[in-house]
């Protein structure tokens, strides 16, 4: 087969969404997720839900747009592009959520079209900004576990957002957070995957709970001053994993080296003054013959 026969070739890309926030320094968010979906191998769309003005040292200004707008979004790539998952993030407001979990697609429904099956959903609930500043209003949690909770397939929060979500205490121990992810699964998703990098202990533990139980996943912390954007890279990373076929607890396995490689490529870069973000782009190991030295 020479050149000629190009335009009788047709390749169909691995195509996942991303519904979140945009993070101005690049570091989090939406940005994120591209930069994670690319490096996998994944054909990137992106839907915001809300312009952050932020840098390494935090959160400046949020805006958000008109909820129809991030509805219209949603639909304009789900009625062109054949994506096979959706992760969510940042969703910030009660209106937004509603548009949201309007626009999706059904998980007891055909998909999209008559023969697509509906995309696989991670939801990463996304409230505060790793500097600490909030992320979501007044209300929030409840439209959240009322509308978007039943339409998700892996959840993947934090210790602080598994207790605002159940409206419970911090878990303190595996046990506490096997306990919680069972009660969140009463809420809708097909499954859990609690992280549990705050615990104390030398290794971060994170547990995925489904129907058939559960399945620990344990990791030496890495000390790091540049962690910005680790949430959004590993729900980002599930999701990418499962588009190439990986059954869930492999895609998250795959999820969390992706992960711990990143975060050990950030740890000596400076970007700004604050808290830098992990590196998802293994090209950019090159970087380092172009590095200039820091002025400070």
């Amino acid at each position: 087969m020479d050149r000629g026969h190009a335009r009788g070739v047709s390749l169909r890309l691995a195509t996942a969404l991303t519904i979140a926030g945009s993070d101005s320094g690049g570091g989090a968010g939406i940005q994120a997720d591209l930069k994670t979906f690319a490096a996998l191998g994944v054909y990137g769309a992106s839907v915001v839900t809300a312009l952050t003005a932020q840098n390494t040292k935090g959160v400046r200004a949020i805006h958000y747009p008109p909820p129809a707008i991030v509805a219209t979004q949603i639909e304009a790539v789900l009625d062109d592009l054949a994506v096979a998952a959706i992760k969510i993030g940042m969703l910030g407001t009660v209106e937004i959520v509603a548009a949201v979990a309007s626009a999706l697609p059904s998980p007891s429904g055909k998909g999209i079209g008559d023969e697509r099956p509906p995309p696989f959903i991670v939801y990463d609930p996304v409230m505060a900004a790793s500097s600490g500043d909030v992320l979501s209003g007044a209300g929030f949690v409840e439209v959240v576990r009322r509308q978007v909770l039943p339409l998700v397939d892996c959840l993947t929060p934090n210790l602080a957002e598994v207790a605002a979500l159940l409206d419970e205490q911090i878990a303190r121990s595996e046990a506490d957070m096997a306990r919680q992810a069972e009660a969140l699964l009463k809420l809708g998703p097909r499954a859990a995957l609690i992280k549990g990098g705050h615990l104390d202990g030398d290794e971060a533990v994170d547990l995925l709970v489904t129907a058939e139980g559960v399945r620990r996943y344990a990791a030496p912390r890495i000390a790091s001053p540049n962690l910005h954007g680790t949430g959004c890279t590993l729900s980002s990373a599930i999701a990418a994993n499962v588009v190439h076929g990986l059954a869930l607890a492999e895609a998250v396995a795959a999820a969390k080296t992706f992960v711990g490689e990143a975060i050990e490529r950030g740890r000596q870069a400076i970007l700004g003054e604050g808290a830098g973000p992990l590196i998802q782009a293994s090209a950019l190991k090159n970087a380092q013959a172009r590095a200039i030295p820091a002025l400070r």
